[in-house]
């Protein structure tokens, strides 16, 4: 029974359904924030669903700031340009409105906001988040517009420190938004590349939180649910855009990933880390491709896992059922096989090479794994990735 102990942390309040963004104003008041600041991607602020969106906070007559420097993978110069921002606006709170890099750069502006050290203190290490003055952590309203980190219902925000390029995980539990807002309307306009890798992403999520080693049921069973949606609704969502009931149950898939990654995640993310950092390639899209190899790298620990969730998803054949229809939605949905597809001349030489796999074992992912990752073993499916 030693081994039978764990934390368990489960999120937010979610207002969830088609059209729950009218009530972003009384989500707001509930939330205790009276002079937000948007916080946003420049290629979501040209799209009508910003404009739409804070036409609801003119008519309530709510005084907000608007924010929008973010990178596909923010950098420290964003978090600091936002935190001038929200200091001179006399901000609040915030309401953090898009994809991954908004939604964790929004939440980090209201964690960094009222603190005195470096938001490198912070990263998710031992009890460093302790460190942290929780009385000047400012509340925050999620409204995610993709379907794939499931940050809208987690406790920390992922940073690239810009000198290292590295990704860091910035934590503390006052992170977790106190209102999310999920209406799969807001996914409606996402390109089908975006619908893709944000899919994979959340389909990644829960295929890793399953196979970590641990003890925590309701992490597998909530991540089992979650990639039951992500085969069944991906395709459909990636096909045809406006199809609503499956960009929900994508919205889904997407918070449930979030939620069971708690357990773990693995060597997926932390191979797709280095890459996203040093080519600022897509997130989930990097995750899709390094998918199947780490797949087949992690068989001999996870094969009976993976059989019962095939089981559970209706796919016959066990683990090799599992990973064929794995390359099934892959292929699908366009997602290239190895790394030159997604990284445009992409030929690193072995240091390179090296300095990627020595990213990945120390990336705080990589823990997750169920068969230790060592440099060596980056390093083969570093190559087997691109080799294809």
């Amino acid at each position: 029974m030693t081994k039978l102990v764990s934390k368990w942390n489960y999120p937010t309040t979610v207002r969830f359904g088609a059209g729950r963004i009218s009530e972003l104003a009384d989500a707001l008041k509930v939330a205790g924030i009276e002079r937000p600041l948007f916080v946003t991607d420049p290629g979501l602020a040209k799209l009508p669903v910003v404009p739409k969106t804070l036409k609801l906070l003119d008519d309530a007559k709510v005084k907000y700031g608007v924010f929008s420097d973010v990178k596909p993978n923010p950098v420290e110069s964003n978090l600091t340009a936002g935190i001038a921002v929200y200091n001179k606006g006399k901000h609040d709170g915030v309401i953090a409105f898009g994809g991954g890099s908004a939604l964790d750069l929004g939440k980090l502006i209201a964690f960094q906001a009222g603190q005195s050290r470096p938001v490198w203190d912070f990263e998710d290490i031992g009890d460093w988040y302790t460190r942290a003055d929780a009385s000047k952590i400012a509340p925050i309203v999620a409204v995610p517009t993709t379907a794939g980190t499931g940050s809208e219902v987690g406790r920390a925000g992922v940073l690239t420190h810009e000198a290292s390029h590295t990704k860091k995980v910035i934590f503390h539990p006052k992170m977790m938004p106190a209102i999310v807002i999920a209406d799969p309307e807001l996914t409606v306009g996402m390109p089908p590349f975006i619908t893709a890798g944000t899919g994979m992403d959340a389909l990644a999520h829960c295929l890793e939180a399953y196979c970590a080693p641990g003890y925590h049921p309701m992490a597998d069973g909530i991540a089992l649910e979650g990639m039951r949606l992500a085969f069944e609704n991906l395709p459909k969502a990636f096909a045809n855009g406006k199809d609503l009931t499956a960009r929900a149950h994508m919205m889904s898939a997407a918070a449930m990933g979030a939620t069971a990654f708690q357990k773990g995640l693995g060597a997926i993310h932390s191979l797709s880390h280095p890459i996203g950092a040093l080519y600022d390639t897509h997130h989930g899209m990097t995750n899709a491709v390094f998918m199947p190899y780490v797949l087949a790298f992690n068989r001999n620990a996870v094969e009976d896992r993976i059989a019962r969730a095939a089981a559970y998803l209706g796919i016959k054949g066990g683990f090799d059922g599992f990973a064929k229809a794995v390359l099934k939605l892959r292929k699908e949905l366009k997602v290239p096989h190895t790394l030159g597809g997604l990284i445009k001349d992409f030929n690193p030489d072995r240091k390179r090479k090296a300095l990627i796999a020595d990213m990945a074992i120390v990336d705080p992912t990589a823990g997750g794994n169920p068969v230790k990752l060592t440099k060596k073993a980056a390093a083969t499916l570093l190559d087997q990735a691109i080799a294809g």
